[in-house]
């Protein structure tokens, strides 16, 4: 009886000292584990601050070596989206705007018009023949007697040197060109007479709508008419008549000169020509407008 109580109290002594033995194993572990863990941590976080370090050496010295490059891959890739979106940089369009001038009539019977003139140099604007001289569709009975551009919040007199043949509106001779005595300060529209019109060739519409100043439509190329018109989905409000048609270059290539009856979005464009600037003494080449054309006019010939 005496030796099984010694045998089992052996026995309880020795499974408490393996217990006692694991246990302490698996803390120790477990605080190595902890240890290692932590060990790690700063490790990583040293290799990335010494990799920042290194990254902010480089990256001046990168950025010297590539700048140039960068600078033109970059300008590369917008003129890509630009052309493949059919847009036009906001700053070259806003500088356009100041090429245009609200254009005001008034007629023997009284009776006030308004359009849009466009800028070409030499105190000389582009405009709409409908707009400053009564067609022959009017039956003779009416004269225009008055013909002013707003310059600076003031009307200036401008007079008609030069037009096509048109007698009625929508007309490939629906073009005029007018002249101010007037020291004008506007810079002046670069001219492109070779502008292609392809079909769906983004294009840039800015005119007086309704005499509430100029702004700015947007739109594409239809197609070429019998008649040497071009045909568009721009907006053709009242007013935008003798305005301009830029092409993504920012040049002139047309002028707006109506729209099909009760439609407000189916323009008809004129593209300019060199006969319209026949009055203007030369300054450049007739043909595509480069970046240091400020006007591209014809010959001078004598007054009628």
């Amino acid at each position: 009886m005496q030796l099984r109580r010694t045998l089992i109290h052996g026995a309880i002594g020795a499974g408490l000292a393996v217990s006692a033995f694991g246990l302490g194993n698996w803390s120790a572990q477990r605080a190595m584990a902890r240890q290692n863990a932590e060990n790690d941590a700063r490790f990583t976080a040293l290799r990335e601050e010494l990799a920042r370090s290194i990254d902010e050496v480089r990256a001046p010295a990168f950025v010297s070596a590539m700048g140039a490059s960068q600078s033109e891959m970059i300008s590369e890739i917008k003129r890509q989206l630009q052309s493949e979106m059919g847009l036009m940089p906001l700053k070259l369009l806003r500088e356009r705007r100041a090429s245009f001038v609200e254009l005001n009539t008034v007629d023997s019977l009284g009776k006030s018009g308004y359009g849009t003139a466009g800028y070409v140099g030499q105190g000389y604007f582009i405009t709409v023949k409908h707009a400053v001289v009564a067609l022959d569709d009017d039956d003779g009975a009416r004269k225009i007697t008055s013909v002013t551009l707003r310059y600076k919040s003031q009307d200036i007199a401008a007079d008609v040197v030069d037009a096509g043949d048109a007698t009625v509106e929508v007309h490939s001779g629906d073009w005029a060109l007018l002249k101010v005595k007037d020291e004008i300060d506007l810079p002046a529209l670069r001219v492109d007479t070779e502008f292609a019109y392809d079909f769906a060739d983004p294009i840039f519409r800015l005119g007086n709508d309704y005499s509430k100043g100029i702004s700015v439509s947007t739109g594409y190329v239809g197609q070429r008419t019998p008649n040497g018109l071009v045909t568009a989905l721009t907006d053709g409000h009242p007013g935008v008549s003798g305005g301009g048609v830029l092409n993504q270059n920012g040049d002139l290539v047309g002028i707006p000169i109506g729209r099909m009856r009760e439609d407000y979005r189916f323009s008809f464009i004129l593209p300019v020509r060199a006969e319209m600037f026949r009055k203007i003494e030369s300054t450049g080449t007739i043909g595509p407008a480069s970046p240091r054309t400020e006007a591209i006019v014809g010959k001078p010939v004598t007054e009628n």
